[in-house]
């Protein structure tokens, strides 16, 4: 991937700003002839869970979209919380949430989590097909 070329966005702690996040993917994708379903969807699950798990001592969260040499786009959502990592759960069909990383890893080639050094936080990305 190219510093250059990376598309980030600065995602304030609020849920209501998760159809501003879909909005920035469709725009930046849009750039590269992509369809926008699965990015978005991705991404905004990425970053609910990213903002659902953060206090506000934890700052920011950030989205980060580019794309590989063949393609494919990258997704990857930063945040300061370090202390415990995703993993995919067990669904609850009676729940209202605990669903957004079975959703990522349906949709995605791959995904997975860094933790940043220093316990700084973690970067948590998602690899879409175009």
């Amino acid at each position: 991937m190219d510093d250059e070329t990376k598309h980030e966005m600065v995602v304030k702690q609020d849920p209501e700003v998760v159809a501003e996040v879909r909005e920035f993917v469709r725009l930046v994708i849009g750039q590269w002839d992509m369809d926008g379903f699965v990015p978005c969807l991705v991404a905004s699950e990425l970053v609910t869970n990213a903002l659902r798990h953060a206090s506000p001592q934890d700052g920011d969260v950030t989205l980060r979209l580019d794309r590989t040499e063949d393609g494919t786009l990258w997704i990857e959502v930063q945040d300061g919380t370090s202390t415990k990592l995703p993993e995919i759960q067990e669904p609850d069909l009676t729940s209202e949430v605990g669903r957004g990383l079975v959703l990522v890893d349906y949709f995605s080639l791959c995904w997975g989590v860094r933790p940043l050094a220093d316990k700084a936080g973690k970067v948590v990305f998602a690899v879409v097909t175009p």
